[in-house]
C-alpha cells in the first residue's frame, strides 16, 4: 500500500535559511530512491521559517530505506532536526 505523508518543520529563530539549503539538498536525493514516488518541499509564503514537505513511498519499506539512507542520516537527522522547533508528521491515505 501507499505510503503518503505530509509534514511540516517550522525553523528555530535564525535558522530557516539553513533549513531551506538542507531541504534544497535533501529533495533530489530523495526523489531518487528507487521507493519514492514524490518527495516535493515547500516553504510557506507567509511565513518563511514554515515548511511543509510531502512525500509518497510505493511502500512502508520504501519509507523505512528513505528514513535508514545516508542522506536521511545526515542531513535530516544529523543537522536539520537540531534546528527545528516543531516537526509534525501526518500519515494520509488516497481517496481516488
Amino acid at each position: 500500500m501507499t505510503v503518503v505523508l505530509a509534514v511540516r518543520w517550522v525553523a528555530r529563530d535564525g535558522e530557516s535559511d539553513t533549513v531551506a539549503e538542507i531541504l534544497r539538498r535533501m529533495a533530489p536525493l530523495s526523489r531518487a530512491e528507487p521507493g519514492c514516488l514524490q518527495y516535493e518541499v515547500h516553504r510557506q509564503a507567509d511565513d518563511p521559517s514554515t515548511f511543509v514537505l510531502f512525500e509518497r513511498y510505493v511502500d512502508e519499506a520504501a519509507l523505512e530505506a528513505h528514513t535508514a539512507s545516508p542522506h536521511a542520516r545526515e542531513l535530516v537527522f544529523g543537522k536539520a532536526l537540531p534546528l527545528l522547533e516543531l516537526r509534525e508528521r501526518t500519515s494520509l491515505i488516497p481517496l481516488a
